[in-house]
């Protein structure tokens, strides 16, 4: 239903882009559902939640929270999971004329940067710890989400944290990348 609007779009700017996806976090005994919601250019997780179940709530609180700290994205990204795909949600983004944009089926790399932020979470932070319980895991999530945004630098953003790339547009890495570009040059550092 909805197309996917990012390739070929050079994203050089704060929302101008956000992405969303969830992912399953293991606890000791059990597990949790997280979804996030991250700027594309900078980086940062402007919003996330944890669910015991794939319900839209969760869903709708993590769009409704970043949108009223961070104003509006020009274009909001997910894969075409139900909980995106749902009018409940979809009308959020449609009232605020959010443009709305769709990974292809079973392409990830659609949505490359969201899926970094799981691996780096999931192997620095989840996989380390046995968290016990729902508030153990949020005290820990928000703690390394805090670092994440405040503290990591990243390469692509010229050293900078990706608070610091939010706040301070200008980069000196030249003009931004699309997509495809991204990809295509990750894949190619990869293989070599």
């Amino acid at each position: 239903k909805y197309p996917y609007l990012l390739r070929d779009l050079v994203i050089n700017r704060p929302d101008q882009v956000w992405c969303s996806d969830i992912t399953y976090i293991p606890m000791k005994r059990g597990f949790l559902y997280l979804v996030a919601i991250m700027d594309w250019f900078t980086r940062k997780v402007l919003s996330w939640r944890l669910s015991n179940t794939m319900d839209v709530e969760f869903c709708i609180e993590a769009l409704q929270d970043a949108l009223m700290r961070y104003g509006a994205p020009d274009i909001f990204n997910t894969d075409q999971g139900s909980q995106f795909t749902t009018p409940r949600f979809t009308g959020i983004l449609e009232e605020r004329q959010i443009r709305i944009s769709m990974d292809g089926r079973g392409r990830w790399l659609d949505n490359v940067f969201i899926e970094r932020l799981w691996r780096s979470l999931k192997y620095e932070c989840v996989y380390l710890h046995a968290f016990e319980t729902g508030s153990e895991l949020r005290a820990g999530l928000g703690r390394w989400i805090a670092h994440y945004n405040e503290r990591r630098p990243h390469t692509a953003l010229a050293g900078r944290t990706p608070d610091e790339a939010y706040h301070d547009v200008p980069t000196p890495s030249g003009p931004g990348l699309t997509p495809d570009q991204i990809a295509n040059s990750n894949a190619v550092r990869r293989a070599a």
